[in-house]
């Protein structure tokens, strides 16, 4: 049962606060006022609210955003290490700036719709900020849930509409070209592989030698593999086996018999046992580098004027610093320079990076590092261009 206390403030005024009994029989306050009446009200608002399941500390609804999120949503919220990864990686991103400092009972559908179109105004992509309000939203749903706030931010905001995009289909010609320029062996016939059964990447390169039935050509999906920052990783690794597919449910379904044949000679030319995997990352002979082009430096030609109106050869140092090119040539240039201060001692060299894998070949950037050599940029006239000289440049320029 509630009830109203009176009590004498700093000022010598008589106040009057409510308090009532919350499910854990824990005594609360409703409010501290002016007269009793208006505390008789509030306490008894306090117990109709409890009745009808409304059992959350209004106090909760003061947290900050971020602290919310930090200490009772990540931690406790279930969801797989990549999402969770995706997840951290946007919250710290895009959305804490926002609305860390905010207490979560004042964060509004308002709030939400002018950060959406800032996010829509610095240029961010419709895609991007739709995955920015699902994150957001799934804190709120959440907190909903769980009485921290009785109004769902996100509800009823739009975003700006994502267009579907038609898929580009795979022709006989480009896969011939990407199947030859693979070396023979176990890359082709992880190719083959693929083209045939239609796996997503992380079930094919989880396959081991016991989920085929060599003789009744059946393929069981039952496992995936995911590659996560080592800090989202249980255990601190860089790939993490999910015993499950996607969807969480197994499939099965029978492979050609020319595939099968291909791959049991393949298990007997490694000698693969029952739990070994059928396309194991292939050994790099050492650490992974950049191609550099090749070119006279007579023939290059000289970068823009810059602000002071100076102009330097391609292929230099000055054309890299004081002529601000980042066409392949200067960019090779100052490679080249730094990699020699390096074998030199110079600068903090060190050791070369090589990829952090336990067998399990990486979605990204596997083929280049398996074999396969993609036709330099600097050889396509489609290729970005420097914004300084419109000499071609590499990815990532």
């Amino acid at each position: 049962m509630g009830q109203s206390r009176k009590r004498v403030d700093g000022r010598g005024k008589i106040r009057y606060t409510a308090y009532y009994d919350d499910i854990h029989g824990r005594r609360r306050s409703a409010g501290t006022f002016s007269n009793k009446t208006e505390s008789d009200k509030a306490w008894l608002k306090a117990e109709i609210k409890l009745a009808e399941g409304r059992v959350g500390d209004p106090a909760r609804g003061r947290q900050t955003f971020q602290r919310y999120v930090e200490e009772t949503w990540l931690p406790n919220h279930q969801m797989e290490a990549s999402t969770r990864q995706s997840y951290t990686y946007c919250l710290y991103k895009h959305v804490l700036p926002e609305f860390g400092r905010m207490k979560m009972a004042e964060i509004l559908p308002e709030h939400v719709r002018a950060w959406i179109t800032k996010l829509k105004d610095s240029g961010m992509k419709p895609v991007t900020i739709r995955y920015n309000k699902i994150v957001l939203s799934a804190v709120f749903t959440t907190a909903l849930d769980d009485q921290v706030t009785f109004v769902h931010a996100c509800r009823g905001v739009r975003t700006p509409p994502v267009p579907r995009k038609p898929l580009q289909i795979l022709t006989p010609e480009q896969f011939d070209e990407v199947y030859l320029a693979l070396p023979e062996g176990g890359l082709r016939l992880l190719v083959e592989t693929e083209i045939e059964s239609g796996l997503r990447w992380g079930e094919l390169s989880e396959l081991r030698v016991k989920d085929l039935n060599r003789r009744t050509r059946i393929l069981t999906v039952s496992r995936a593999v995911v590659e996560v920052n080592p800090r989202f990783h249980p255990t601190g690794g860089r790939f993490l086996v999910k015993d499950y597919p996607k969807d969480q449910e197994y499939r099965r379904f029978k492979l050609s018999a020319q595939i099968v044949e291909k791959i049991d000679a393949h298990i007997q030319e490694k000698k693969l046992g029952l739990d070994d995997l059928l396309f194991s990352m292939p050994a790099l002979d050492g650490p992974r580098s950049r191609p550099r082009p090749e070119a006279d430096p007579d023939t290059l030609g000289q970068t823009a004027p810059n602000e002071k109106g100076n102009s330097y050869d391609h292929g230099s140092l000055s054309a890299y610093t004081a002529g601000k090119c980042r066409c392949e040539h200067c960019k090779a240039a100052m490679a080249t320079y730094r990699a020699k201060r390096r074998s030199n001692g110079k600068d903090d060299p060190r050791e070369p990076r090589t990829r952090d894998s336990d067998g399990t070949s990486p979605a990204t950037g596997s083929a280049a590092r398996s074999g396969y050599q993609r036709p330099p940029p600097w050889a396509s006239t489609s290729s970005p261009r420097c914004v300084t000289c419109g000499t071609p440049t590499l990815p990532g320029s």
